[in-house]
């Protein structure tokens, strides 16, 4: 796997949790949300401690705060999602700022939100602390199956190129007036669409026939070994032993 340019959500440093190897990250974080998803919603107490954590981690990334809530918008959907429930979900009511809401859908809304939101702010700071080839390598060293490796890594690398086919297409479309202002116009929005599947696809075939005519044989070469001492799975450890920690006595006090 080549290198590439760095992702939008990659911040450059060289900081302790940035020096981490990928594969120990990759699993801290995984144990991390496991945890946080399995503790008790009543502990509302364990909740605001992970924020902590993960405030923690980020200071020591070096990652500004503005940085990371700025990337935290992308659960907007989610938050939309989850402030609907009090009104949807049936069950006991209560009133809340003057309004009837269910109590079980505000238990399933702070659920959603607090296990929801850690989640995205833990895969958040990995992004930001490894670049994307880190990341496939140390899926590969996790022992991921290698086609699913593979198929993230075409994705990566070609997710760019299919972005610039469509901005090309569009800027094309303009040139000759074309403005789509209404459903009368879907038609052209769907053959521009169809013309890019067929191009995509036989750009694919002529990448496909140029590793074949290289050597390809249906699995990628490792070019970099990815390893980790037990000093760096122990730290990269701390985050998820921390969380384990505060999950047991959510339950404990539950």
């Amino acid at each position: 796997m080549g290198a590439g340019h760095a992702h939008k959500l990659y911040r450059r440093g060289n900081s302790p949790v940035h020096a981490l190897p990928p594969h120990t990250k990759l699993a801290a974080v995984l144990a991390f949300v496991v945890v946080v998803v399995s503790t008790p919603r009543e502990a509302i107490w364990a909740f605001a401690l992970y924020a902590v954590l993960l405030a923690a981690v980020a200071a020591r990334a070096r990652i500004p705060a503005g940085f990371l809530l700025r990337r935290l918008l992308i659960e907007i959907p989610f938050v939309a999602f989850a402030f609907l429930m009090p009104f949807v979900v049936p069950g006991e009511q209560t009133e809340l700022l003057g309004i009837s809401v269910s109590v079980p859908g505000l238990w399933g809304a702070w659920n959603v939100l607090a296990k929801g939101t850690l989640g995205v702010a833990a895969s958040v700071l990995l992004a930001a602390t490894t670049e994307l080839r880190e990341l496939l390598l140390g899926l590969q060293r996790l022992k991921l199956p290698p086609l699913l490796v593979q198929i993230a890594s075409f994705m990566i690398r070609y997710g760019d190129v299919i972005t610039d086919e469509m901005r090309r297409m569009s800027i094309a479309r303009r040139s000759r007036g074309f403005e789509a202002k209404g459903v009368r116009h879907w038609g052209v929005l769907a053959k521009s669409a169809g013309a890019l599947f067929i191009r995509s696809y036989e750009r694919g075939e002529r990448v496909h026939l140029a590793m074949v005519s290289r050597g390809y044989a249906g699995s990628m070469p490792v070019i970099d070994e990815v390893t980790a001492t037990p000093a760096q799975w122990a730290r990269a450890a701390a985050l998820p032993a921390a969380a384990l920690v505060i999950c047991l006595l959510g339950w404990t006090l539950r």
